[in-house]
């Protein structure tokens, strides 16, 4: 290649546009002991700008688990549903390095932040929308375009019925009116579903591999939640959050609530 081509070829800069993700980064706190901003606001947002960029590849890969689900495709389904819960561990680690910062650190630019809250991600909603949670609350405080978007995520299998429909297609008795039900409501367990849930533990192995990796991400998602109520908790206390929820009660609210309940129920049947 000619210097005279080497401006125009692509590079790691430009094909991962590093130069504008390094200029998405501005905090707004003045500092009392300099003339910049706080020192740990930099910290918050890259943590939280990593967080999102995390949603979005999560929304990618269970967008993507369900088409390989809904095809029987076990092999992909295995490889994906894995990415994600070691996608979830990341999460959780992200978390290590936030409680480096310390009440006082955090309270002195936490001002600043206004009225913007973690409880206003609308990629999160997202995620929870393609596990299943089929609710009007929760998009409700979010924008009218990104409500329309959960909106038509939430018409459509979540990543729970997209399994059952891999299980039907591998011959287990899944009742139709559970496949065919109307997918904007929340998934109500079913005996049956109970009854073919523990038939594949037993005898098709491939099968009982699959819901193990989404117990998996299920643990994995729980084990976030509550890493996350703890480091609020350790870091305001019982404060508001900064977009007037009810901070850490709030949060502890969504703990210990599995998202594929059916599978933990099956652990007490074995």
């Amino acid at each position: 290649m000619s210097d005279s081509n080497f401006d125009s070829a692509l590079t790691y800069n430009s094909y991962l546009a590093v130069d504008e993700l390094l200029k998405l980064q501005k905090p707004l706190s003045k500092s009392a002991e300099s003339e910049g901003p706080e020192h740990d606001e930099m910290l918050f947002i890259i943590i939280h700008q990593s967080y999102e960029l995390w949603f979005k590849q999560l929304i990618h890969e269970f967008s993507a688990a369900a088409n390989s689900l809904e095809a029987g495709d076990t092999h992909r389904s295995l490889a994906i549903l894995g990415r994600i819960r070691t996608i979830l561990k990341v999460c959780v680690t992200q978390v290590d390095i936030l409680e480096t910062m310390t009440p006082l650190q955090f309270n002195a630019f936490r001002g600043y932040l206004s009225s913007s809250s973690g409880f206003q991600s609308a990629q999160f909603r997202k995620v929870e929308a393609l596990l299943g949670r089929r609710d009007t609350k929760m998009a409700s405080h979010l924008p009218l375009e990104v409500q329309q978007e959960i909106s038509e995520i939430t018409s459509r299998n979540s990543i729970w019925d997209s399994t059952l429909a891999y299980l039907a297609k591998r011959g287990h008795k899944i009742p139709d009116e559970i496949l065919n039900r109307d997918k904007s409501q929340h998934y109500k367990s079913d005996p049956r579903v109970l009854d073919a849930l523990l038939e594949v533990h037993r005898n098709d192995p491939e099968s009982a591999m699959v819901c193990e990796r989404l117990v998996d991400i299920d643990e994995g998602l729980q084990e976030w939640r509550y890493r996350h109520v703890k480091m609020v908790e350790r870091t305001i206390g019982q404060k508001s959050g900064t977009g007037g929820s009810d901070g850490v009660k709030y949060l502890a609210s969504t703990l210990f609530n599995p998202v594929f309940k059916d599978l933990w129920e099956i652990r007490s049947q074995f």
